[in-house]
């Protein structure tokens, strides 16, 4: 796997994020991809580092909403439900305190700094979202849908073989249903 590509791709997709984009289209793309799986559970995320906002899509989901919770370096993800209290994380993220129940997702709503048009993501390089996938696949099906602005598409990413690719990418300009071609080995 070509590190350095990646990272520069990384520093790419997140120069162009910070551009921002059309947030109200942004936010009726999310809904018309989510309104299908009323009444699942939806695992969103709080937004931090001019990462593309799902809470407008997440606050009209009809269904429980829960955020992710770090819970160490090279772990996946452990979900808990969203009911407005919150508390401060691992790496700057925000999320429910330790009381609030865990829930297992079955559409998680994917940050990222870029993407690729077969599906593959960059996310900051801790591997949190591909442990998660891995495991919530693993046990059952999840639909797994990427959020970003379209100016944050970069050439083909080299892919590794822990790397999980998304379902959808949905952005302020299209819903991205990802071509089935193999992962793009580095």
């Amino acid at each position: 796997m070509d590190a350095d590509l990646k990272s520069e791709l990384r520093l790419r997709a997140l120069a162009a994020r910070a551009q921002g984009g059309d947030d109200a289209a942004l936010t009726r793309n999310l809904r018309e991809v989510l309104e299908p799986h009323a009444g699942k559970v939806l695992a969103g995320y709080w937004p931090m580092r001019g990462e593309a906002d799902p809470r407008p899509a997440m606050d009209a989901h009809a269904g429980p909403v829960c955020l992710p919770v770090v819970t160490g370096p090279a772990r996946p993800l452990v979900f808990r439900r969203h009911d407005g209290r919150l508390e401060g994380g691992t790496f700057g993220t925000s999320h429910p305190p330790e009381d609030a129940p865990v829930l297992v997702p079955q559409v998680l709503i994917v940050p990222l700094a870029g993407f690729d048009l077969v599906g593959n993501r960059l996310g900051y390089g801790g591997g949190f979202y591909d442990r998660t996938l891995e495991v919530l696949r693993r046990d059952g099906e999840v639909l797994a849908v990427g959020f970003a602005y379209d100016t944050q598409e970069v050439p083909p990413i080299p892919a590794e073989p822990t790397d999980q690719r998304l379902d959808l990418v949905v952005t302020d300009r299209r819903i991205l249903v990802p071509a089935k071609k193999p992962l793009a080995r580095g």
